[in-house]
């Protein structure tokens, strides 16, 4: 963990540039840091949640740099900077110049001489990277097409809270091998639990990505699999998660990925094939009768209310982590 020292007066200082370190991939941590970020959270979460502001980013600035519209990873990063002592920025990009052609690492270097850490929520993982190369501060990754890691540290939270342990344990993810899919692969398979994903022909994880989450569980002791049968995928697991079949961008897509995805959603019938106690998880927006049935999300094993919550924890001590 990053300590606390004394801010800088500007982003731009040499000493804060040197020292930049950003969170793009779960693969930028090593499984003794993911550990350590869930257990900060634990210190966190009743400090935030009782309303205290926190000194871990006193008089720092932070630009949350949005391509896309959203609720949670937005309001969650807002409130967590609040709540750390720092000053949060929206930038929505169609305000800005990069609507109008501007280069992307022309608004890294200006965005990085006026903030201290950049949150970026961006349709193309390439953008992130530049804005880390361009910007010479900090970065997180609040979404992009290839991952969603602070998404997954706050999952691996929940299902920690909820199971008491998280190495040995099997997620099943049902649906599209996404962003979150992929983050869930690397996270859970660094920390020493088992995956399984059933997604449809075509629709699998990215393969780098899968590469890497095989050589993590080798390293940690834990399996991952990819199989085509949600119901193969769901036995005896002890987390039921999926996404959306649609995400932004992919509207176009809807009618083909509706015939693609039929038979992979969560339902009551998936449900009973899990362990007793399995827990159901969604990173949210649902769309109730596609990928997840109503009775389930708002059944007894559903936790997604207290996954969405968790955000705000998962955005405060990944907003610790990286700061200079």
């Amino acid at each position: 963990m990053a300590s606390a020292g004394k801010p800088s007066l500007s982003g731009t200082s040499a000493k804060s540039r040197a020292r930049a370190r950003s969170l793009l991939s779960i693969s930028d941590l090593s499984r003794r840091d993911l550990g350590a970020l869930l257990e900060r959270m634990k210190s966190m979460k009743p400090a935030i949640k009782r309303g205290e502001t926190l000194s871990d980013l006193h008089g720092l600035a932070v630009g949350l740099f949005f391509e896309k519209p959203s609720t949670r990873t937005r309001t969650s990063f807002e409130v967590a900077t609040i709540r750390l002592d720092g000053h949060p920025i929206y930038l929505a990009a169609d305000d800005l110049q990069t609507s109008r052609g501007e280069p992307i690492k022309d608004t890294a270097r200006i965005l990085g001489s006026y903030f201290d850490i950049i949150v970026g929520r961006v349709y193309s993982h390439d953008t992130l990277r530049a804005l880390a190369q361009f910007s010479g501060v900090p970065v997180l990754n609040g979404l992009s097409d290839l991952e969603h890691p602070t998404q997954v540290i706050s999952d691996l939270f929940t299902i920690s809270e909820s199971k008491g342990k998280l190495q040995g344990l099997t997620l099943a993810f049902i649906g599209d091998g996404d962003n979150v899919c992929n983050s869930l692969l690397l996270g859970a398979s660094l920390i020493g639990m088992n995956v399984v994903t059933a997604c449809p022909s075509g629709y699998g994880p990215n393969p780098e990505i899968l590469r890497k989450a095989h050589e993590n569980a080798k390293r940690s002791g834990s399996t991952v699999r990819v199989v085509d049968d949600p119901k193969e995928a769901a036995v005896d697991s002890d987390v039921l998660y999926t996404d959306v079949w649609v995400s932004m961008g992919e509207e176009k897509e809807m009618k083909r990925r509706l015939r693609a995805f039929r038979g992979f959603q969560i339902n009551s019938e998936i449900l009973k094939l899990a362990s007793k106690d399995a827990i159901v998880m969604h990173c949210l927006p649902a769309h109730r009768g596609m990928e997840i049935t109503d009775d389930v999300i708002e059944g007894k094993q559903s936790v997604v209310w207290r996954q969405a919550e968790n955000k705000l924890y998962g955005a405060a001590v990944s907003l610790d982590y990286v700061k200079a």
